[in-house]
């Protein structure tokens, strides 16, 4: 899990944006990583998991009003509705751990910060 949480970082800290063909690659080992692994998830997982989701996600609906044709715009939809459900999976067991919403999202916002090596 923390393998993909640094990539993610990486992704969000450069300059341009990826290519479809990485996008896509990445988006795949996340979900295969989430439907193989997330069951097993410890605490910390889970708030990572919950970030590469949200951000995959977003970016998916950004691409999608951005992309070129109907088959592109297909991908990018099918990837925010399965990451959209992933998320809300996640959230809902942060909640169960006795997380509010606002200490999500506080927490979620420090990890946009947190130094990833």
């Amino acid at each position: 899990m923390y393998e993909l949480y640094k990539e993610i970082h990486t992704y969000l800290n450069m300059d341009e944006e990826i290519g479809f063909e990485t996008f896509d690659d990445f988006y795949k080992r996340v979900i295969e990583h989430y439907n193989e692994h997330a069951d097993e998830f410890e605490e910390e997982d889970i708030w990572r998991a919950l970030f590469i989701a949200e951000n995959v996600m977003s970016n998916a609906d950004g691409r999608r009003k951005e992309a070129k044709g109907p088959k592109e715009k297909k991908k990018y939809q099918k990837m925010h509705k399965r990451l959209k459900l992933w998320a809300e999976n996640f959230a809902i067991r942060l909640a169960q751990k006795g997380y509010t919403k606002d200490q999500m999202n506080e927490r979620f916002e420090s990890m946009f910060e947190e130094e990833v090596h």
